[in-house]
């Protein structure tokens, strides 16, 4: 039995998420867009994108797209379709586990088909370029009545975002903009999936970036049961202990974890940066107490990468279009020396936010 602790592992995640080197490879060939990248705020991805290549952030190979979870995601065109599948869930039990909402809590007993439903909407109504509240009473129209509620703030009966933002990818939609002007528009994922296909495959992928770990930990990062994951849980995965905790990875990956060495680097990464979701929160952050300060109800920070621990949290300020401010609060005393590589890292949020220069500000 292999035996690794939270160190080894955190080094592991570290290299495969592409953050022990900055490279110079171009978005789209980074591996970590295996996984995905997730849109928190304006310019968050570019953020995460600067903190592992050196390379133009602009990719047109690049789509932004809703996928795990129904959050908002940078993946690669050409795995939209295979994606796609990978994550149509693989029971009515999966289904009514990632939809569930108070909202609408007849929509459970239906599984499989609100999402079916849904995606169907979604192809009927979104075949150009539209404004997501216009695409909202398409679909909301054309559902049953199960997934909609009654919305005081618009004053109108709609779709659940649950629902909603979970079959966009199936239904053919990718996400054009967000905030105020929020745009969809279609795109070719493919014929709607008659069940899932892939399920072990995205397995893996989780595990390859984010393992060792197990059933609860995909489970929660698909909003699903441990019971659905477990089901199907891939029999040729390596099992291992991590301080003494069950965990799994591919056979192919063992190799680097127990090969892997703690980076000597400075990285600000933004909110929802890909390390940051795994579901094991312990072993990213060990200190609970920490946990509230960096995965927040609302308004996430993003956090300091230091020596290949999370450090302490970041919020950025845009000053104009000349500057950005950063703030870091770090979670224990700070050398000089550290300091100076976190403000020398400050430069790569800059670039990813499009100003020539940032200032460092420490609480």
């Amino acid at each position: 039995m292999i035996n690794v602790d939270r160190t080894q592992v955190m080094a592991f995640r570290l290299a495969a998420l592409g953050l022990a080197e900055r490279g110079d490879a171009r978005p789209a060939d980074l591996p970590v867009l295996d996984l995905g990248v997730q849109e928190y705020t304006p310019g968050s991805t570019s953020v995460a994108l600067a903190a592992r290549t050196s390379a133009d952030l602009e990719d047109d190979r690049l789509v932004t797209v809703w996928a795990a979870r129904g959050a908002p995601q940078l993946h690669r065109l050409g795995d939209v379709a295979a994606l796609s599948e990978r994550l149509w869930p693989v029971s009515d039990a999966d289904a009514s586990a990632r939809i569930k909402s108070g909202a609408i809590p007849q929509a459970a007993r239906l599984g499989v088909a609100a999402l079916r439903a849904t995606a169907e909407a979604f192809r009927e109504v979104v075949r150009e370029p539209m404004p997501r509240g216009a695409a909202s009473t398409g679909v909301s129209a054309l559902v049953p009545r199960e997934l909609t509620f009654d919305c005081k703030a618009c004053r109108a009966r709609h779709i659940s975002g649950t629902v909603w933002q979970q079959a966009g990818l199936a239904g053919g939609v990718r996400v054009l903009s967000r905030g105020r002007d929020a745009m969809l528009g279609p795109l070719d994922t493919g014929p709607i999936p008659a069940a899932n296909r892939g399920i072990a495959e995205l397995i893996a992928t989780y595990l390859r970036f984010l393992g060792p770990a197990g059933p609860a930990e995909v489970a929660k990062y698909l909003l699903s049961t441990t019971a659905e994951i477990r089901a199907v849980w891939p029999a040729e995965l390596v099992e291992l202990r991590v301080d003494g905790r069950k965990a799994w990875l591919p056979a192919d990956r063992v190799g680097a974890l127990e090969s892997a060495a703690t980076p000597t680097r400075a990285r600000l990464l933004p909110a929802m940066d890909p390390l940051l979701q795994g579901r094991d929160r312990d072993v990213l952050v060990p200190e609970r107490e920490r946990h509230k300060e960096v995965w927040r109800v609302l308004g996430n920070p993003g956090v300091v990468l230091l020596d290949g621990e999370i450090a302490g949290v970041w919020r950025p300020r845009l000053s104009g279009k000349k500057r950005v401010d950063l703030t870091v609060t770090a979670f224990g005393p700070l050398t000089a020396a550290r300091r100076e590589r976190i403000e020398a890292e400050a430069a790569q949020v800059a670039r990813a936010r499009g100003v020539p220069s940032a200032t460092t500000t420490f609480e």
